[in-house]
């Protein structure tokens, strides 16, 4: 079993390194991107090329966050989430990532959309109401999650103690 273990850990790495790369790539994009627009000239194209790229670079955050957070929690800590402590903690290292990617790129399309064609305005809207409304269910879910915290405070103390693994 510990063998099944060690292979699980090696796939959890292999996959972070890939998102790790797939970060780079998007850095590599966004940055010719950027330059790209900055040489055409400071107008307004080369703003909204500026913008463009900072929505590659926020997704590529969402990659690097996503790849830490695997190594953190599946190959340092090889953290079970059974308890709601670790399930609460595991989950909102992700939501706030894609919360606050998803909101980056809300805001790209929204300054796409008053630049380029108004018509795409509702759907820009659409992902910032889709931010609040997923940042609103991970409210609730937090909020819910704790009283089945407060049933076992020793998976709490549990979570913490693996903390120091990291440092």
């Amino acid at each position: 079993m510990k063998a099944l273990l060690r292979l699980f850990a090696s796939l959890h790495a292999l996959i972070a390194m890939l998102f790790m790369c797939a970060s780079l790539v998007l850095i590599a994009i966004a940055t010719n991107s950027g330059w790209h627009a900055l040489a055409s000239g400071l107008d307004v194209a080369a703003a909204q090329g500026i913008i463009e790229a900072i929505g590659l670079i926020a997704v590529a955050v969402v990659a690097l966050q996503i790849a830490q957070t695997i190594v953190e929690e599946e190959v340092i800590r090889d953290a079970q989430i059974s308890a709601p402590t670790r399930v609460r903690r595991y989950l909102s290292r992700f939501l706030v990532v894609i919360v606050i990617a998803l909101a980056v790129e809300g805001l790209v399309a929204t300054f796409k959309a008053l630049h380029d064609d108004l018509s795409q305005l509702p759907y820009a809207a659409s992902i910032l109401i889709s931010v609040a409304l997923l940042l609103a269910g991970w409210g609730v879910f937090i909020r819910l999650n704790r009283s089945a915290e407060e049933l076992e405070p020793e998976a709490m103390q549990e979570a913490k103690s693996e903390d120091k693994k990291l440092e």
